[in-house]
C-alpha cells in the first residue's frame, strides 16, 4: 500500500483555547456515519467511477503527471497554487525549499503535487461523509485510477480537525530534524489568525503592503530571528528562489493561501456539527443535546461572518489571475453582487459571510442544524440580534449579505424571502 500524502501540512499541533479544536474524535464508524462502509459521492469519487468505466481519459504529461488532466477534470483553476516547503508530508525527502509541494483546490477538491513523488494526492468534501482523501499513482499506465486512503487519517482525524477527517493549514517552524519536532513547532492557521504568526513553511507571493507574516524563509528555533533575510517580504516573484518551471503558475498566491485558510477550517466546522447531530439523532439524544450543539453552531455562525478575523492593516494583492477565476465563480445577485467577492483592503471579502454557504456540504447537514444556522444567520442579519460579538457588521454590511444570499441561495427558509413575515 502507498503511504498517503498529505493535502495541506501533515503534522500540526493545537491552536490553544479554540472550542472545538480541543475535542475528542467522533467514531467514524459509529452507524450514523459508516465513514468506510458508505460509498462517497463527492467529486473525486465521481472521477474515479468515470475512470473506472472508461468514459474519460486523463493525459499524461512527461513534466507533471497527472496534473493537469485531474485538474481539468475536477474544475480547479491553476491560478490556485499554493507552495509548501515544510518537510511534514510522508514523502518529505522529495520536498525542500528548492522543491516545495503544490496544492490546488476549489471549494470541494484539493489536489497536491511533489515533484519526483509516487502519487498524487487528493482530499475531497463529501456532502455527507466529510472530507475523504485520494492517491493516484504518478507513473503512466494504461487505465489510472483513483484510491480511497484510510491511512491517510492517522493525521487528518483528530484534535486538530475537530474530531472528524478534516483540512489543515498550519504555520510551523522548518528546521526541526523530525516529524515528532516539527509537532512541537508548529500550530494552525486560519483568517483569525495575526498575519505575523502566519505562513511558516509557505512561499507566498504578492504585496502585504509591508505587513510582516513567516513566509518565505526557514525559519530556526521558535524565534523571528530568519535565515533569510528576505523572508516575509513582499515578493512578486520567486524566480530567485527556486526553479519554476516544473509548476503550472509561477507563483504562491497571498490571495489564494489565505482562502484555502478560511476554507479549511470552515469545512472542518461543518463536517464536526453534521456528524454531531446525525449521531445525536440515531442515539435518541438530539433534544440532551441541543446545548452542546448551539454552541457548537453558535461558533460555526461567528466564524462563517467573520466576526473575529485579523483585520489587514494595507491594502493585499496577489500575483495570479485568482482573484478574478475565484469570483468567476459566482453566483451574483441582481446587483452583480457576490459572497465571492474580494476586499483586500481592510479584510478578505467584502461582504462578510463565507461563500460555502453554497456547497452542497452545507445544504445537506441535518435538519436541526442547517435551519438553527439559518435562523441565527437570519437574525443577525436583520438586526434582531444584537450581541457585542457581531458589533463590527455595519448596518449595510448586513443588509447587503442578507439581499445577496436572498437573491442567489436556493432553499432557503421561508423567512428568508424578500417581503416574508
Amino acid at each position: 500500500m502507498k503511504p498517503a500524502l498529505l493535502i495541506l501540512i501533515a503534522v500540526v499541533a493545537l491552536v490553544s483555547a479554540q472550542q472545538l479544536e480541543d475535542i475528542i474524535s467522533l467514531p467514524y464508524d459509529h452507524k450514523a456515519i459508516q465513514y468506510y462502509e458508505r460509498t462517497p459521492t463527492d467529486p473525486v469519487m465521481r472521477l474515479s467511477d468515470r475512470l473506472d468505466k472508461h468514459l474519460v481519459k486523463l493525459d499524461y504529461s512527461a513534466a507533471q503527471a497527472y496534473l493537469p488532466a485531474l485538474l481539468k477534470q475536477l474544475d480547479i483553476n491553476p491560478d490556485s497554487q499554493v507552495l509548501v516547503f515544510s518537510q511534514t508530508s510522508l514523502q518529505s525527502p522529495r520536498i525542500s525549499m528548492a522543491r516545495p509541494r503544490a496544492i490546488y483546490f476549489n471549494d470541494n477538491v484539493s489536489v497536491g503535487w511533489v515533484q519526483g513523488g509516487e502519487v498524487m494526492e487528493l482530499s475531497a468534501l463529501d456532502p455527507v461523509l466529510g472530507v475523504n482523501f485520494y492517491t493516484m499513482e504518478v507513473r503512466k499506465s494504461d487505465s489510472p485510477f483513483l484510491a480511497r486512503r484510510e491511512v491517510c487519517l492517522q493525521c487528518h482525524l483528530g484534535a486538530q480537525t475537530m474530531g472528524v477527517p478534516g483540512l489543515m493549514v498550519s504555520s510551523l517552524y522548518t528546521d526541526k530534524p523530525s516529524a515528532v519536532g516539527l509537532h512541537s513547532a508548529s500550530y494552525l492557521t486560519d483568517h483569525r489568525t495575526p498575519f505575523a504568526e502566519r505562513w511558516g513553511g509557505w512561499y507566498v507571493t504578492g504585496s502585504m503592503g509591508g505587513q510582516k507574516h513567516l513566509g518565505n524563509a526557514k525559519l530556526v528555533n521558535r524565534s523571528p530571528e530568519r535565515v533569510d533575510p528576505m523572508g516575509g517580504a513582499d515578493l512578486q516573484t520567486l524566480d530567485d528562489r527556486l526553479d519554476m518551471k516544473p509548476y503550472p503558475e509561477p507563483s504562491s498566491d497571498v490571495v489564494a493561501l489565505m482562502t484555502l485558510e478560511h476554507q479549511a477550517r470552515m469545512t472542518n466546522l461543518m463536517t464536526r456539527i453534521a456528524w454531531d447531530t446525525r449521531i445525536a439523532q440515531a442515539d435518541g439524544k438530539l433534544e440532551a443535546s441541543k446545548d452542546k450543539l448551539n454552541g457548537e453552531i453558535e461558533e460555526l455562525v461567528g466564524y462563517m461572518l467573520f466576526t473575529d478575523e485579523a483585520r489587514l492593516t494595507a491594502p493585499v494583492q496577489g500575483t495570479s489571475t485568482f482573484t478574478k477565476t475565484f469570483l468567476a465563480r459566482g453566483p451574483r445577485d441582481k446587483q452583480g453582487r457576490s459572497l465571492r467577492e474580494f476586499d483586500l483592503q481592510t479584510r478578505l471579502f467584502k461582504y462578510p459571510l463565507s461563500y460555502m454557504i453554497y456547497t452542497a456540504a452545507f445544504d445537506a447537514m441535518p435538519d436541526y442544524a442547517r435551519e438553527r444556522i439559518y435562523r441565527r444567520i437570519y437574525d443577525i442579519l436583520t438586526g434582531a440580534e444584537s450581541a457585542a460579538k457581531f458589533a463590527r457588521l455595519t448596518a449595510d454590511e448586513r443588509r447587503a449579505v442578507l439581499e445577496i444570499v436572498q437573491g442567489t441561495k436556493t432553499k432557503l427558509p421561508a423567512y428568508w424571502k424578500p417581503g416574508a413575515k
